[in-house]
């Protein structure tokens, strides 16, 4: 089972890339918790150097305040991970956490039902970058 979903980009920079993805989880409802750069991160601990990579921790309050009300631990799943990053031949690829894969390991059907409407919701974040 595929684990994100996918878009990729051609022609924009890697910093309008970020732009949109944010732009499209705000417009979806979801505010962005977090932010690494994992290009400065592997440079300060590695000295390694890496294409762009960004991943957003983005949240959906009213879906992660529901999905902590049917399984407390859920919180250790959370927040949905979207990664932007630079790919070879020059173009981004913008891929999000699949909240349906991420959500097989718990048995909960009710709380398997949310991830389909968040993954919904994430879809239609992904299409809109």
């Amino acid at each position: 089972m595929p684990y994100t979903l996918d878009k990729s980009l051609s022609g924009t920079s890697f910093e309008d890339a970020v732009s949109r993805t944010k732009s499209a989880l705000s417009k979806h409802g979801f505010g962005v918790l977090t932010e690494i750069d994992v290009k400065a991160t592997m440079k300060k601990k590695l000295d390694a150097d890496i294409d762009d990579y960004l991943i957003l921790g983005a949240c959906n309050p009213q879906m992660a305040y529901e999905a902590m009300k049917l399984e407390p631990k859920v919180g250790a799943m959370l927040p949905c991970n979207v990664i932007v990053r630079a790919i070879d031949g020059g173009g981004i690829m913008v891929s999000a956490v699949d909240p349906v894969a991420s959500m097989q390991a718990i048995d909960n059907d009710t709380l398997k039902g949310l991830a389909g409407r968040v993954r919904s919701m994430i879809e239609d974040v992904v299409a809109d970058v």
